[in-house]
């Protein structure tokens, strides 16, 4: 295992230590807990956190600032947060209007922060939630309850993110998530594994020549192991999955984001949403906007993944472009 670090037992407290150094204009650790908090206070408005295992840099933390995440919590790498550590970011986020939590679905993800939840109304604190479940690839969830959590989730970040700078309520930002979740399509595939610090071997294997279609972020199994293949090859197989979930339409619009997993070079990411604007320009479907770098990581993982966001709604669109104050939107 070669890795830049010190102790593998020490990597996510050393990580958020360097973090908030080299960002402390924007962000900072609460405390010695394992949350990290937007400066911005946003006084009376509804804090909004999220979570889950390290390793998925920048998501969580990287998304905290004004007009997104007001806290986030790192979990051990590939590891739920727990509770208490949940609970930290409920009241680090609290500024009187409530908490909204976005959950990605996996089991521990989903049962730790219901348990905060439980926490902090007893306290006081009017929490509610979304779970996310935009990965529709049909891979094996052995870390979830149906369809996984994914890269989709950092457009519910910032969508909602968008709603409540502009003052929306716990209720409205609940009714928005809801409107949001059924159209955000997302798959990935692996060409190569990660490996998780303290455990020092990759999490899977694969062949030479070979990619798993439809993996997790923590490296669960796809539903299939095929030959590699050129990347419009590819493009077509993860199309055809996103597409037969969403359905789409002539002439309708959607926001596309391919998401390295952590090593893969934006050379190959161009090329590859290349292949995807090709296919999509011969269907007829517009895209109005496109992101294209890491943004969902799995540590090392070779490979990437490609979300479809069908605007259903014309404010989606102008939330996404909204100009925000993080550390890597």
């Amino acid at each position: 295992m070669k890795k830049i670090i010190n102790a593998p037992k020490d990597v996510v407290e050393q990580m958020m230590n360097g973090m908030a150094h080299a960002h402390s204009n924007l962000v900072h650790r609460v405390g010695n807990s394992r949350v990290m908090a937007r400066n911005y206070k946003g006084a009376g408005k509804v804090g909004i956190i999220s979570g889950g295992g390290s390793g998925h840099e920048p998501t969580h933390a990287g998304f905290v600032g004004k007009g997104m995440l007001s806290a986030a919590i790192f979990g051990d790498v590939f590891t739920s947060p727990t509770p208490d550590q949940v609970y930290e970011a409920i009241k680090a986020a609290d500024q009187g209007a409530g908490v909204f939590m976005v959950i990605k679905n996996y089991t521990g993800d989903v049962l730790n922060f219901e348990m905060a939840k439980e926490m902090a109304e007893a306290d006081g604190i009017e929490v509610e939630y979304t779970i996310t479940k935009d990965d529709v690839s049909g891979g094996e969830s052995t870390y979830s309850d149906g369809r996984r959590g994914v890269a989709g989730t950092v457009f519910m970040h910032k969508i909602l993110g968008y709603h409540a700078e502009l003052g929306a309520s716990l209720s409205d930002l609940k009714d928005i998530a809801e409107k949001v979740n059924p159209n955000l399509a997302t798959m990935g595939l692996a060409l190569a594994p990660a490996t998780v610090p303290e455990q020092g071997k990759p999490g899977f294997q694969l062949g030479e020549n070979e990619i798993e279609l439809g993996i997790g972020i923590h490296g669960e199994p796809g539903y299939e192991k095929a030959s590699l293949m050129p990347s419009k090859d590819i493009a077509k197989v993860i199309f055809d999955k996103l597409n037969a979930y969403l359905k789409l339409q002539k002439d309708e619009k959607i926001v596309v984001m391919v998401n390295g997993m952590g090593s893969t070079p934006l050379m190959e990411q161009y090329v590859f949403i290349n292949d995807v604007f090709n296919l999509l320009n011969g269907v007829g479907v517009h895209v109005a906007h496109s992101y294209v770098g890491d943004y969902m990581t799995a540590i090392e993982m070779a490979g990437l993944s490609l979300t479809f966001f069908r605007l259903a709604n014309e404010t989606w669109l102008q939330a996404l472009q909204a100009p925000v104050e993080t550390i890597a939107w």
